[in-house]
């Protein structure tokens, strides 16, 4: 049961929604976030509505389960599936795991990644999927390439997304603690790991729902051939296509819409992020960090004044603990360098 801690008490996943405003929280039910104990599957959300007020609720960061602060994992939000990517019933294939079932009327799918280099801030994976030829409303021309759209364009897309009937959906947000803790294992469980098992997570969601797959369409994390191997072993007999190279998301559609879905993500909840140490808590320059990585003045500045080390950890669990400059300031300490020179 995935908890969060606040200031004074444990509260559930589930207890800690902000129910103030009905017009979200009555629409999806935020277990729908989590794995079913008894499955261990995820749900998808009813409709359009519930998944627009899921992602609204995670983006502007009123149910961010800091229980991942503790143990378990951040939420995996799987929209509603389209009408227009269901099985016929008459051919429905979704519990036939055989390596001679027909993959013919499947959809197309795209994973891809945002925020993987910060030291600030979750990484998110997102994934996109639609049928090539049952699609009632034309699908957005625009998500090749898009790396090179402009932030405002990426917007639009994200809301079309959001708002088209046929184009399904997942979010799966990794938390700068669940990554700490993570990599800072024992044996490591290390970024690469992470993020295979996120998109396979993904995959294996839009399965269980009920959605065959033609064609996915993967941004490569490490050598592309080994990759698709893996993904081909793991998902023996469902004859999916497993398409994985380096910069996907300028090649194929789903993937660029995959990589829209994961950068808009990311942004809005660094954005609206709410900090969890104590009630009122706002570190020194507050969201001042820039763009979160290493390499950024802002985000090294936005570091050195947050160090304490007089505190239990150091940091707000903003920061990635298993990132080299933070250990390096953790371990110095933010005036060691100016005391040294």
């Amino acid at each position: 049961n995935l908890r969060t801690m606040t200031a004074d008490k444990a509260v559930s996943f589930e207890d800690s929604v902000d129910t103030t405003d009905d017009s979200s929280s009555s629409l999806f039910d935020p277990a729908s976030l989590l794995p079913s104990p008894t499955t261990g599957k995820s749900t998808p959300q009813p409709n359009r509505s519930a998944t627009k007020a899921a992602l609204d609720a995670l983006l502007s960061d009123t149910l961010r389960p800091s229980p991942c602060n503790v143990f378990g994992s951040g939420p995996l939000l799987v929209s509603d599936i389209p009408q227009s990517a269901r099985p016929d019933d008459s051919n429905d294939t979704k519990n036939d795991t055989s390596a001679t079932k027909s993959s013919s009327g499947g959809v197309i799918m795209g994973i891809d990644e945002a925020g993987r280099g910060p030291a600030l801030g979750p990484m998110t994976y997102g994934a996109a999927y639609w049928h090539p030829t049952k699609s009632q409303q034309p699908i957005p021309p625009d998500f090749n390439d898009s790396k090179q759209l402009s932030a405002e364009k990426r917007q639009v897309l994200f809301r079309q997304i959001q708002s088209h009937d046929d184009i399904g959906f997942v979010l799966r947000v990794i938390h700068a603690s669940e990554i700490s803790r993570n990599m800072m294992r024992k044996t490591p469980y290390n970024l690469n790991a992470i993020s295979h098992d996120c998109a396979m997570e993904m995959i294996w969601a839009v399965l269980h729902a009920g959605v065959t797959i033609d064609t996915c369409y993967v941004d490569t994390v490490g050598m592309p051939d080994a990759y698709r191997q893996k993904l081909e072993r793991v998902f023996e007999g469902y004859n999916i296509n497993f398409v994985v190279e380096k910069k996907a998301d300028a090649k194929y559609a789903p993937c660029s819409a995959a990589s829209v879905v994961a950068k808009e993500s990311r942004d809005a909840i660094v954005q609206n992020w709410k900090w969890s140490e104590m009630p009122n808590f706002i570190p020194q320059s507050g969201h001042e960090f820039g763009s979160g990585y290493p390499s950024d003045p802002k985000c090294v500045q936005w570091m050195k004044s947050n160090c304490n080390v007089d505190r239990p950890f150091g940091f707000p669990d903003f920061v990635r603990f298993s990132w080299g400059p933070t250990k390096k300031l953790l371990g110095e300490g933010p005036d060691a360098a100016a005391a040294a020179g």
